[in-house]
């Protein structure tokens, strides 16, 4: 944050950017003195370069991606921290309507998948959101239980979430794992189903967290405690069920998701934001993302422990809540 100006924070149009969207329409920042600025981006790797880069002093972000620029896998390197979760679920894979049909959708997708080899059609192609996201490790979980490599069998292909559902119905993807309201969005169109949701396979999974560079941490402390305890409070808010008609009408304004309140509310039915069981960036779950990039080669051996401990910050998060 400079002198002359707001904290800049970035967004992706997402359910589970709700704690930044509350804490700032609740007056929950202001609360903590902070001046915010909220900057809506149109893909995660924008979100990655303007952090650091320093365009953005931080931005709702991906767990894994946080991971990935700390090691510099994916881009150049820029040392990142998450001081506080900000949800666990909401991903899910949605297949074309296309393809499932009133049977079994995994396993008509791997007869479809089989019978496209053996005539030598081009592989059909799914989306995820970032090489380096649940959605991703999701996807490829999923379709290795088909019996299915994703390296091989299928053509994987990245998308920016709000992109997804439109994109399926338009033929250019055949499938896509992304978070809410975009599989909801599909659903209501007509153009895809749900297959699987992250819950049913990764109760415990981290999604996504305010995700900030180690620099700036280091410059800014007690803003940073401010932006934790401001955070902290808007995903409390956001998990009171008495507060959800409320949220879901800001969600879907034109500046946040832009999007149908059915969508929206149906998302929030799968996403949890709630305070002392999600916000502590558990550094086992940095591990455990860890070793989702090194199933799937995206990083070789590195020391798991001590890139945990450096980048998930349960001590910032302890240190601003004073528990």
């Amino acid at each position: 944050m400079s002198p002359s100006g707001p904290l800049q924070l970035g967004f992706i149009p997402l359910v589970d950017a709700a704690p930044l969207i509350v804490a700032q329409e609740k007056g929950f920042f202001a609360a903590e003195g902070l001046a915010v600025s909220l900057s809506r981006e149109g893909s995660w790797a924008t979100i990655r370069d303007k952090v650091a880069a320093g365009a953005l002093d931080g931005a709702h972000m991906l767990a894994p991606m946080v991971l990935a620029a700390s090691l510099g896998i994916g881009s150049e390197p820029k040392a990142m921290i998450a001081p506080i979760a900000l949800n666990r679920g909401g991903a899910a894979v949605t297949l074309s309507s296309r393809l499932t049909g009133d049977g079994d959708a995994g396993a008509g997708l791997s007869h479809l998948v089989r019978r496209r080899q053996e005539e030598g059609a081009s592989p059909l192609t799914l989306a995820a959101v970032y090489p380096f996201s649940i959605h991703n490790y999701l996807l490829r979980h999923w379709l290795a239980g088909l019996g299915l490599n994703p390296d091989v069998d299928v053509r994987l292909t990245v998308v920016p979430p709000p992109r997804t559902a439109a994109l399926l119905g338009e033929g250019v993807i055949e499938g896509f794992c992304a978070g809410a309201p975009w599989n909801a969005v599909a659903e209501a169109a007509g153009v895809g189903q749900t297959v699987v949701r992250v819950t049913e396979v990764w109760p415990e999974a981290p999604d996504k967290v305010l995700g900030v560079t180690e620099f700036w941490a280091a410059a800014n402390p007690a803003i940073l405690q401010s932006l934790i305890r401001a955070l902290a409070r808007a995903g409390a808010w956001a998990a009171d069920p008495h507060n959800q008609p409320e949220l879901v009408a800001l969600l879907a304004r034109p500046e946040f998701l832009d999007a149908a309140p059915e969508a929206i509310a149906a998302g929030l039915a799968e996403i949890s934001f709630d305070g002392a069981a999600v916000n502590p960036p558990r550094r086992e779950q940095a591990a455990w993302l860890l070793e989702q990039m090194a199933r799937w080669g995206q990083i070789g051996e590195v020391a798991i422990d001590k890139v945990a401990e450096r980048t998930w910050r349960p001590d910032l998060y302890t240190a601003a809540l004073g528990g």
